[in-house]
């Protein structure tokens, strides 16, 4: 998939401990993960878990989104409701786990606002960017 001239590749199963752990360290699962699944069960009321892909940007970015063709019904803290793929969700749901995390103060916030605005980047000119836009602003 790509959008604009970034490019996305999902993350084999047995390198995504290490791809993780080089991106945030020992945050990505005591921090990141929890909270992009916290976000999961805050906009959505139907979400109830699941297998998440994991997905490197060419930019060094990163992003995570639910292994499922279902598409998911939102309401985000911005009033926004509506539908989204699982990888217009799973964006939406790293971009505001990113935002929340990077005013932690710290090495690991200044790692969290990087990538938000990596997958910002990410955003323009993928199929759903209008809703995810309004999911986000």
């Amino acid at each position: 998939m790509a959008t604009s001239s970034i490019t996305c590749q999902l993350v084999a199963e047995g390198q995504r401990v290490n791809h993780t752990a080089a991106l945030f360290g020992i945050n990505f699962p005591l921090y990141l993960e929890p909270f992009v699944f916290f976000m999961a069960d805050t906009i959505c009321e139907d979400y109830n878990g699941g297998l998440w892909h994991f997905y490197a940007l060419s930019n060094g970015g990163f992003y995570m989104s639910p292994h499922t063709d279902a598409n998911f019904k939102v309401s985000c803290e911005n009033g926004f409701q509506g539908t989204l793929s699982a990888d217009a969700f799973g964006i939406v749901c790293c971009l505001y786990a990113y935002s929340h995390l990077s005013f932690g103060g710290g090495d690991f916030a200044q790692t969290c606002a990087e990538h938000y605005h990596l997958l910002r980047e990410y955003v323009f000119g993928h199929l759903e960017e209008g809703r995810i836009w309004r999911a986000i602003d």
